[in-house]
């Protein structure tokens, strides 16, 4: 049941990861402009005449409409009257955004729905981790971590919201999603029995380290750019793609040449584990999805960013990580052979 709940939330979170791609992608990042609700409600809006002011209506506390550009809550249930009275409402203070896309808030409910169901897999796990005690206190211990580490990122989902998208903050709430990530595979690790039969050497493992390191580096500046594309959208159009990337900014360019690091270093893991038979089948599944990055990375510089294209190289960044880290947590379980033994590099 423990390594059950541990595998789910981690198929879980990466659900979560490629709904925040998507959200990101379609820009529906304000489709739900308060939080933990959609205006005010637990099912949101399909149609803007949900949010407008209507005579002889019943309303319920809490409720959002909006009016005059501006979201106004109901601070009490009542009915309305045929005319429009300020003193049943106040005025939303997180911020002044006040549109209506039911596409865009569907987008971003699904991407909140994603994220509670990711809470009660972890909530699950860290339960049943007490049936862990005696054996790994360890389990149970990391277990609440993680649960912790949830409501900081639900917290940080909500600052997001507040902020009306702030670029470090949606940097941040990213990294932390890897770090859930890398918590539930040390958890998934941690709770194994089995005796590896792999071998590691100090170079392999230092070059994953340097490995996992880069990749958060890279999903770092990548959302960075993330956030440039943004604005040139917002300045020359959705259609105009080909000037997305038309002066790109310092951040772009540090982007693309650490891919270059990236692919050496991890083709460098793939060549140690070939050449000395170390055992670590993973690393070839690693070097798919840092081609694959490469590929997509490219598909949007040069094609003009194709259907999908920028979730994918987010997605697969995300795996890539996971995949690293995975390797690194085996590597630490392996059998460490001295570099005299194995002519190491």
């Amino acid at each position: 049941m423990f390594r059950k709940s541990i595998k789910a939330s981690i198929i879980i979170i990466y659900l979560v990861i490629i709904a925040g791609a998507v959200v990101r992608m379609t820009g529906s990042g304000m489709g739900c402009p308060d939080w933990p609700k959609c205006f005010g409600y637990y099912i949101p809006p399909t149609e803007e005449s949900q949010l407008r002011w209507e005579p002889e209506h019943d309303y319920f506390k809490g409720q959002v409409i909006i009016v005059e550009e501006s979201l106004k809550v109901a601070k009490e249930a009542f009915t309305s009257s045929d005319r429009y009275d300020q003193a049943h409402w106040s005025t939303y203070e997180k911020h002044d955004y006040a549109e209506f896309n039911a596409a865009h808030t569907w987008i971003e409910y699904i991407n909140r729905l994603l994220g509670a169901l990711a809470g009660i897999a972890i909530l699950i796990m860290c339960i049943s981790s007490f049936g862990q005690w005696k054996k790994n206190k360890k389990l149970t211990l990391f277990s609440i971590l993680c649960l912790v580490l949830l409501l900081f990122q639900a917290w940080l989902g909500a600052t997001v919201v507040y902020s009306v998208l702030s670029p470090v903050r949606i940097t941040i709430h990213m990294l932390v999603a890897l770090l859930l990530v890398a918590l539930l595979i040390y958890i998934l690790k941690l709770s194994s029995n089995e005796d590896s039969s792999l071998i590691s050497t100090f170079t392999f493992r230092n070059l994953l380290v340097f490995a996992v390191i880069l990749s958060l580096i890279q999903v770092a500046m990548g959302t960075q750019v993330r956030q440039f594309v943004d604005e040139q959208i917002d300045s020359v159009g959705y259609s105009n793609k080909s000037e997305w990337l038309e002066n790109p900014n310092l951040v772009f360019y540090a982007h693309r040449s650490f891919s270059i690091l990236v692919l050496l270093v991890n083709a460098g893991i793939w060549w140690l584990n070939r050449s000395r038979k170390l055992g670590f089948k993973l690393t070839n599944w690693m070097i798919v999805l840092v081609g694959v990055e490469i590929l997509t990375g490219i598909a949007m510089y040069y094609l003009d960013f194709p259907f999908l294209s920028q979730p994918l190289h987010l997605v697969f960044a995300a795996l890539l990580f996971g995949v690293q880290f995975y390797i690194l947590m085996q590597s630490f379980e392996a059998n460490l052979i001295s570099k005299n033994k194995t002519h190491d590099l």
